[in-house]
């Protein structure tokens, strides 16, 4: 433990702070649903998928050694100030996306302030493009087309299996399934998510000898990151959540029950073998699914272009922002303390203004927080009429 310096301390309890970042912004994926459909209570949700993000840490460390081993080349010569950097951009786009109720990707903010930092701090030569087009890039495309069509899929099945049956039976039985098929997701996003911040303190650790190139996380690395993705998932991201249980569509029971096993599949298979997709985009791309795969077939498409465009700008915003981070941070001590200073402000404005418009358990399922869709009335000439109240935009 010699070689923890002050400012290592300061870079592992920065990537704790971002998994709990990580642990509230992504609680929508395994419990909107759920919570939309009134299979679970919301703090009853978010008890569960704390209690099962932490026991997923303990599953697989493939997509921590994606991270620590992969992204970036470790030989470059790596160091504190540039991993610090990269988890400030990532916190700071996680907090902005979650004021916006946007469900954008953890992952690849970390992903793309990790790659900001090292191209500013190191060069082009500290990033493995191949492993982030092979592990990041292909399967940012697929796994929510794929999450999708399974969606779409599991949904037309569940819907022409039971055609005949008691409606009422039906949704009670398809809400206890949401309960396992939720909790399967938690489980999932810890063996995904929790092992980000697994690679990122890894790869900190190595960059200053405390442990050898290509070394997995030590067991007190497991279990902190473990914690603090539990203790945000606690928290619970209401805004996030209202916008994926509400926001993307008029989700039923066996809607949320064909998404939610789609997307815990998925996530599933993808961290077996290494890769490290964006869990929020698998869950987004079930839930769409299901919604074109249900009854109405529809889907609220102002939120869907806000969410696709966030998804776009998601690396390559943590990735400037990250970038002009590390250029501080290596100007010296002062650099360092100027990025800090940045995250704590950017932070707490943050909070604060989140405030204003408070979403939490009690109100999550109260109001849609994006334009309700009402059929179009037309005028005695031929014209639209005005626009009703329903069809006025709430913010979130």
């Amino acid at each position: 433990m010699e070689h923890i310096s002050f400012l290592v301390a300061v870079v592992i309890i920065t990537a704790l702070a971002f998994d709990f970042t990580n642990g509230f912004h992504d609680t929508a994926n395994a419990m909107a649903t759920s919570i939309a459909t009134g299979a679970l209570r919301p703090k009853v949700a978010v008890t569960i998928a704390a209690v099962l993000n932490f026991a997923g840490a303990f599953l697989s460390v493939k997509v921590a050694s994606t991270i620590s081993g992969g992204i970036v080349n470790e030989k470059t010569g790596i160091h504190p100030e540039i991993i610090f950097a990269a988890l400030v951009g990532a916190i700071l786009w996680n907090l902005l996306t979650w004021l916006r109720g946007l469900p954008s990707s953890s992952s690849h903010a970390l992903y793309g302030g990790l790659i900001g930092a090292t191209v500013v701090g190191v060069g082009v030569n500290g990033v493995n493009f191949d492993t982030v087009v092979t592990k990041i890039l292909i399967p940012a495309v697929a796994s929510p087309l794929v999450a999708g069509l399974a969606s779409w899929g599991a949904t037309k099945l569940a819907y022409a299996i039971t055609r005949r049956s008691n409606g009422e039976t039906v949704t009670k039985g398809f809400k206890t399934g949401q309960m396992f098929s939720s909790s399967l997701i938690s489980l999932a996003h810890g063996t995904n998510d929790a092992q980000k911040t697994m690679g990122i303190i890894t790869l900190t650790l190595v960059s200053v000898g405390a442990l050898p190139k290509g070394a997995l996380p030590p067991t007190w690395v497991i279990v902190s990151a473990g914690a603090a993705i539990a203790l945000g998932t606690y928290m619970g991201g209401w805004r996030i959540i209202r916008s994926m249980g509400k926001g993307l569509a008029d989700i039923q029971a066996p809607q949320g029950f064909a998404s939610e096993s789609a997307a815990a599949t998925v996530i599933l298979t993808s961290s077996h073998m290494g890769f490290g997709l964006s869990t929020t985009q698998v869950c987004s791309g079930g839930i769409m699914g299901a919604g074109l795969g249900g009854p109405k077939a529809e889907l609220r498409w102002s939120l869907v272009r806000r969410m696709v465009y966030t998804w776009g700008l998601t690396l390559p915003a943590a990735a400037v922002v990250s970038g002009a981070a590390a250029f501080l941070a290596q100007q010296g001590p002062w650099g360092v303390a100027l990025v800090g200073a940045a995250l704590v402000a950017g932070s707490g404005a943050m909070w604060i203004i989140s405030r204003r418009q408070p979403v939490g358990a009690d109100n999550v399922n109260d109001v849609n927080p994006v334009e309700n869709v009402t059929p179009v009335e037309v005028g005695p000439a031929g014209t639209p009429a005005a626009p009703t109240a329903a069809s006025t935009t709430v913010a979130a």
